[in-house]
C-alpha cells in the first residue's frame, strides 16, 4: 500500500512528459552528475544528482535550476510516505523554470537513501533538512539573507508536509512553507481520543516495508499497541515528540495549509490545530480545503500548484503583486458533469479563516435512551471509511461519493443507537465540526463509541455519511454513567431542505480497535446537535458555460444554411395494403457512413418477418446489425432501399413507429425513482394517453413482481434489463426490437429474458432480437437472418439453417485411436476430422454438382435385412444400401436425417415463414436395396442437398470399411457451426 497521494503520488502535479529513459545516474557521496532536462519551452532545466552523507546516512538528492546565472530563492520539496524524490521531480522542474533553485531528496529508508525510518524524528529526518539547507547556502545560484542563511521555502504532502512544518520549527532559516494533507499531531491522528486507528497504522508499517525498516523503538511501540488495541502514554509521547505540535510556538513563517476533505487519516481538524497555533505566533496563514485526500477524490493539482507558486512568489521573491488567494477556501461538489461523469467542483471562500465552530446553530434531536451491544471480538464491525481503498471507488473515491448523495457506509443492527432531527426547513450548509453532549453508561468500566452524523433523504432511503468520516471516543469510568461532549468530524456538506440529520453512536468500526470483551452500552442525548455554518464563507457564482454564447450564433448560422441549401422533403411513399398484416419487410436496404465511400455498413439487404415470429438477427461485429435496427427505428436514413412496417414506409417520425417498441444500445433510468415511477415518467414523455400504456400487461410479461416499488439503484443487472424490456413493451407494440437484451446477465437471468421474449411473441406479436449468444438464440428464436459485412447471408427457420452445413457428427460405440482419425481425415471429400466428447466431428469439402436422380450411390448387399427406425430419436437406421457387400454393420448404428432447406420468398427477399419447428419429422426408413444416401429422401435430385447427401453416403461406407465403430451418423446440429460456416469461419 502506497501512502502517497492517489493519481499523483507526489506533492501536487502529475508528470507531463517523460525524460530520456534509461539514463543511469552514477553518484558517490559528495559527488554528482549534471544533466540538462529537455523541455518544449525555455528555459532549459539543469539537474544535478548526488548522494550526500549525513551522520552516516546516505541521502539521494537532485538539484534543479534553469535560466541565466544569478541568485534566486531556494525551495526544498519533500515526498510522501512510501515514495521517493522521483515523485516530486515534475514540480521541481516547474519551480526551477519559475526562477527557483529546487532541491529534492529521498527521505531516510525510502528510494535509494539509507537509514531507518524515524517518522520525522528531530535528530533524524528533520536534522537532514537542516543539512540540506546548509548545502543550499553554499550554492552560488541561491539567494542569501545573510551568510549561511539562504532564502528558502519548504513544501511537501503528507509525510513531506509534516517535515516542512517541523523544519520551520527547528530551523529559523526557513522563510515560508506550504504543507499539504498532513498531520499536526501524529499521536492524535493515529490515536484519536485514545482509540487506536488500527487499519491506517497497519498501512503505515506495510508501506514502509515492514516493522524492521523503522527505528527499533517505533517498531516496539507499534507491536505493543497493535497487540493490546489500546495506545498507552509512552506511545503517545513517542509520536507527539515527532509532531509539528511539539514545536508549535516556534513556527513563525508564512504558511499555506492545504488539507483534504476526503481524508480519514489526517482529517481537517489537523489543519485547524496548525492554523490556530501558527496564527497565534503572528505569522500569515491561509487555509485551503481541497476535494481530495488520502481516501481519494480530486486533488485539484493544477489549482493548488499555482497557489503554492504564488505563495512562494509573495514570501520568497517579495513579489507583492502575487495573488496568494483568499484567507480561506473550500472546494464544494456541485453534481456530476453529464458529458464525462466527472464531479463538478466550485470554490467558496472567506476573508478570514472561520475555524471549525463558526456560526453555530442548534438542531434538535429526538430519541429515547437506547441500549446496544459491543459484540465479543468487536465483530462484525461497522463500515465508514475504507483506509487505503477509498481511491478505488468511482468518481475519484468512495468518500467523494457522499458529496454526490451516494451512501456507502453500513451499521449492524443491535450495535448502535440513533437520534434524528426533524426535516430541515431550508438548505443547511455545515462547515466545520458539529458537537453534541451524550450520556454514556456501560456494563464495563470503559466504553468505546464511534460517533457520526448522517444526511437522510425523504423516505428514509440509504443515508449518506459525509466524507465517510467518524469520530471515535473512549469513555473511561462509564460504569457509573458519564456525560461526554463529542466533537464530530469536520466536514463541508449541504443538507437539502426536507432532509434529516441522524446522529449514530456505534460500538464498532472497521478502521479502529474496539474492546474485544462483550459489553452493553446505554446512551441518551443531552440537548441538540450544535452545527457550524461559517456564514462568512460564500460560494462563487458558477461561470456561464461557453456554449451559452456560441450556441445561439451557431444555431442561427445552421438555420441560414438550411434555408439557402436545403431541399424540399420528398413525399412519403403510400402505404401498401398487401403488406398491412406483415410486421416488417426490408427491400434492397443500403447504408454507407461518411468517410467510408468504398465500404457499406449495409448493402442490398432484403428479408421479411411474419407475425408470431421471434427473429434472431445474427452476424459478427461490423456485420451491420445495429445499423439495420437504427434504420428500422427511423433514427438514421438509408441511402437506398425501403423499410415497411405493417405496409407503411419508415422515416424519422413516422406515425407507424408508435407500433414499434425498441431497446437498443441500453436504456437509462433515474436511480432514485422506483421501477414503476420510471416507466410512468417515460410514458408521460411520449404524450400518449395513460390508458394506452398497458402498463400492467407489460410488467406481467417482464415479471418484475414486487421489485417495481423499489428504487432502480437497488436493481441487479438482470432486473434493469427486464425493466428496459418492460419500457420497450409499453403500449404493447406489435413489433418489439431488442439489441443484446441478455448482455451482462448470468445464466438464470438469461433464461428469464428468453421466457419474456417467448411470452411476448405468443400473443401474436413479433420480436426481433440481435445477440452474440448463439446457443441462446437457438433456444429462443424461431427464425434467423444471418448477416456478414453488411449483406444477407441466409434467412429461414432456425432448424433449416442449423441443418444446412457441411459438418457431420459420427457417434462412436467405442474410442478410436489417433491413426484411425488421421485416416478418416485423409479420405476423399473430407477437409478435417476432429475427436470431440460427442464423437468424431467431420468437415466435408465443398460438394460438386448434384448427382443425377436414381444413380446408385453404393451397391446393395444381397438379402440384407432392413434395420428398424429409432422411435422418437429423429435418427434413421444406417441404410444397408450404403454399405459395401460383405461389410459388417453394427445393429444399433443410426443416421440422423438432414432437414430440407427451402424458401418460397421471391428472389432477393427470402421470406422467413411463421411457426417454430420444435421437432423435425424423420423420413421413413429406407427400403432394403434403395439406391440412395441416408438423407437423400429429403434432398431431391438437382437440389444443393443432393451432392451433400451423396458425399455423406460415400463417407459412411468408407467409415465402415475402416472399421470405425459407428453408433450414429448425421449433421452436426449446432447453430455455432452453421453460423461460422455461413460467414466463412471455422468451427
Amino acid at each position: 500500500m502506497d501512502l502517497r497521494l492517489p493519481r499523483v503520488r507526489g506533492l501536487l502535479r502529475r508528470p507531463r512528459r517523460l525524460l530520456a529513459a534509461g539514463a543511469a545516474v552514477v553518484v558517490l557521496a559528495g559527488a554528482g552528475t549534471w544533466k540538462a532536462v529537455a523541455s518544449d519551452d525555455a528555459p532549459r532545466v539543469r539537474r544535478s544528482d548526488r548522494v550526500m552523507s549525513v551522520d552516516g546516512v546516505r541521502l539521494d538528492t537532485s538539484y534543479f535550476t534553469a535560466g541565466p546565472a544569478g541568485r534566486r530563492p531556494g525551495v526544498l520539496l519533500a515526498h510522501g510516505f512510501g515514495g521517493s524524490k522521483a515523485d516530486v521531480r515534475q514540480q521541481a522542474e516547474d519551480l526551477a523554470r519559475d526562477g527557483y533553485a529546487v532541491l529534492t531528496w529521498s527521505a531516510r529508508g525510502f528510494g535509494r537513501s539509507t537509514g531507518k525510518i524515524g517518522l520525522n524524528a528531530p535528530d533524524g529526518e528533520v536534522a537532514d533538512v537542516s543539512r540540506l539547507i546548509d548545502w543550499l547556502a553554499a550554492r552560488p545560484e541561491v539567494r542569501l539573507d545573510t551568510a549561511g542563511d539562504p532564502r528558502v521555502g519548504v513544501a511537501g504532502a503528507s509525510y513531506g508536509g509534516a517535515v516542512s512544518l517541523l523544519a520551520a520549527g527547528y530551523d529559523d532559516r526557513v522563510d515560508a512553507i506550504a504543507p499539504a494533507i498532513t498531520y499536526w499531531n501524529l499521536a492524535d491522528a493515529l490515536f484519536p481520543n485514545g482509540v487506536f486507528k488500527k487499519l491506517w497504522a497497519g498501512v503505515f508499517v506495510n508501506t514502509g516495508g515492514g516493522c524492521a525498516r523503522f527505528e527499533p523503538r517505533l517498531c516496539r511501540m507499534y507491536e505493543r499497541v497493535a497487540q493490546s488495541g489500546t495506545p498507552d502514554a509512552a506511545a503517545r509521547s513517542l509520536l507527539q515528540a515527532r509532531s509539528p505540535a511539539a514545536v508549535a510556538d516556534r513556527i513563525k513563517v508564512p504558511t499555506l495549509l492545504v488539507q483534504g476533505q476526503t481524508d480519514s487519516l489526517f482529517p481537517l481538524g489537523q489543519a485547524d490545530a496548525a492554523a490556530k497555533a501558527i496564527q497565534a505566533n503572528g505569522a500569515p496563514v491561509d487555509v485551503d480545503w481541497i476535494a481530495g485526500g488520502h481516501d481519494g477524490g480530486d486533488l485539484e493539482t493544477g489549482r493548488v500548484q499555482a497557489r503554492v507558486r504564488a505563495w512562494f512568489d509573495r514570501y520568497l521573491k517579495d513579489d507583492r503583486r502575487a495573488d496568494t488567494g483568499p484567507a480561506f477556501r473550500v472546494t464544494r461538489t456541485g453534481g456530476v458533469d453529464s458529458t464525462d461523469g466527472a464531479a463538478q467542483l466550485r470554490g467558496a471562500s472567506g476573508d478570514t479563516y472561520p475555524g471549525l465552530a463558526g456560526g453555530r446553530r442548534t438542531v434538535a434531536l429526538t430519541g429515547r435512551e437506547q441500549s446496544f451491544a459491543n459484540p465479543a471480538g468487536a465483530g462484525p464491525p461497522a463500515v465508514s471509511a475504507l483506509p487505503g481503498l477509498g481511491g478505488l471507488g468511482g468518481l475519484g473515491g468512495l468518500a467523494q461519493l457522499s458529496s454526490l448523495g451516494v451512501g456507502v457506509s453500513a451499521d449492524f443492527p443491535g450495535q448502535y443507537a440513533r437520534f434524528e432531527s426533524a426535516p430541515v426547513r431550508t438548505d443547511l450548509r455545515i462547515t466545520g465540526s458539529p458537537t453534541v453532549t451524550v450520556h454514556v453508561r456501560s456494563t464495563s468500566d470503559t466504553a468505546v463509541l464511534f460517533a457520526k452524523v448522517y444526511d437522510v433523504g425523504p423516505g428514509g432511503g440509504q443515508p449518506v455519511l459525509p466524507a465517510q468520516l467518524v469520530t471515535p471516543v473512549r469513555v473511561e469510568g462509564a460504569g457509573a454513567g458519564k456525560d461526554v461532549t463529542v466533537t464530530l468530524p469536520a466536514i463541508d456538506h449541504e443538507v437539502q431542505r426536507g432532509h434529516r440529520l441522524r446522529l449514530v453512536l456505534a460500538s464498532t468500526d472497521l478502521g479502529y480497535a474496539s474492546p474485544a470483551a462483550p459489553a452493553t452500552y446505554t446512551v441518551s442525548v443531552r440537548g441538540g446537535l450544535l452545527v457550524p455554518t461559517a456564514p462568512g464563507v460564500k460560494t462563487a457564482a458558477a461561470p456561464l458555460p461557453a456554449w451559452v454564447w456560441w450556441l445561439p450564433l451557431a444555431g442561427a448560422a445552421v438555420a441560414l444554411a438550411l434555408l439557402l441549401t436545403g431541399r424540399r422533403r420528398t413525399a412519403a411513399a403510400a402505404p401498401d395494403p398487401a403488406l398491412a398484416g406483415v410486421p416488417l419487410q426490408i427491400t434492397g436496404l443500403s447504408k454507407r457512413y461518411a468517410g467510408a465511400a468504398d465500404r457499406y455498413a449495409v448493402r442490398d439487404l432484403s428479408f421479411r418477418v411474419e407475425k408470431g415470429q421471434v427473429l434472431g438477427l445474427l452476424g459478427p461485429n461490423g456485420a451491420g446489425k445495429t445499423t439495420t435496427l437504427r434504420m428500422l427505428m427511423g433514427l438514421i436514413r438509408p441511402d437506398a432501399g425501403e423499410i415497411r412496417v405493417f405496409g407503411h414506409a419508415v422515416r424519422p417520425g413516422s406515425p407507424v413507429l408508435s407500433r414499434v417498441g425498441a431497446f437498443v444500445e441500453g436504456a437509462g433510468f433515474l436511480p432514485h425513482l422506483s421501477g414503476r415511477e420510471n416507466l410512468e415518467l417515460y410514458w408521460r414523455a411520449t404524450g400518449r394517453p395513460p390508458e394506452d400504456a398497458h402498463l400492467d400487461e407489460a410488467l406481467e410479461i417482464a415479471g418484475l413482481g414486487d421489485a417495481l416499488a423499489r428504487a432502480v439503484r437497488t436493481y441487479s443487472q438482470g432486473m434493469r434489463q427486464r425493466l428496459a424490456i418492460a419500457q420497450a413493451m409499453l403500449g404493447l407494440p406489435d413489433l418489439l426490437i431488442l439489441d443484446e437484451p441478455t448482455n451482462g446477465l448470468d445464466p438464470p437471468q438469461i433464461r428469464e429474458m428468453r421466457e419474456v421474449m417467448i411470452r411476448y411473441a405468443a400473443g401474436g406479436r413479433t420480436v426481433i432480437v440481435s445477440s452474440h449468444l448463439l446457443a441462446e438464440v437457438e433456444q429462443s428464436c424461431t427464425h434467423l437472418v444471418v448477416m456478414d459485412r453488411g449483406r444477407l447471408v441466409q434467412a429461414g427457420p432456425v432448424d433449416e439453417i442449423v441443418g444446412s452445413g457441411d459438418t457431420l457428427l459420427v457417434g462412436l460405440a467405442a474410442p478410436v485411436p489417433d491413426p484411425l482419425v488421421e485416416k478418416v481425415a485423409a479420405l476423399p471429400g473430407v477437409n478435417s476430422a476432429t475427436r470431440t466428447p460427442e464423437g468424431l466431428l467431420i468437415h466435408l469439402a465443398p460438394t460438386a454438382a448434384p448427382t443425377p436422380a436414381g444413380t446408385p450411390l453404393a451397391p446393395a448387399p444381397v438379402g440384407a435385412p432392413a434395420a428398424p427406425a429409432s422411435a422418437g430419436t429423429g435418427e434413421t437406421p444406417v441404410a444397408p444400401a450404403s454399405v459395401p457387400e460383405g461389410t459388417f454393420v453394427p445393429p444399433d448404428a443410426r443416421v440422423a436425417p438432414a432437414p430440407a432447406v427451402a424458401s418460397d420468398a421471391p428472389a432477393g427477399a427470402p421470406q422467413v415463414r411463421a411457426g417454430r419447428p420444435d421437432t423435425v419429422d424423420a423420413p421413413a426408413p429406407a427400403p432394403v436395396g434403395t439406391p440412395m444416401a441416408p438423407d437423400a429422401a429429403s434432398a431431391p435430385a438437382g437440389t444443393p442437398e443432393a451432392p451433400r447427401a451423396a458425399a455423406a453416403a460415400r463417407l459412411l461406407a468408407e467409415l465402415v470399411r475402416l472399421d470405425v465403430p459407428v453408433a450414429s451418423f448425421g449433421p452436426h446440429r449446432r447453430l455455432e457451426d452453421a453460423f461460422l460456416t455461413l460467414i466463412g469461419g471455422s468451427a
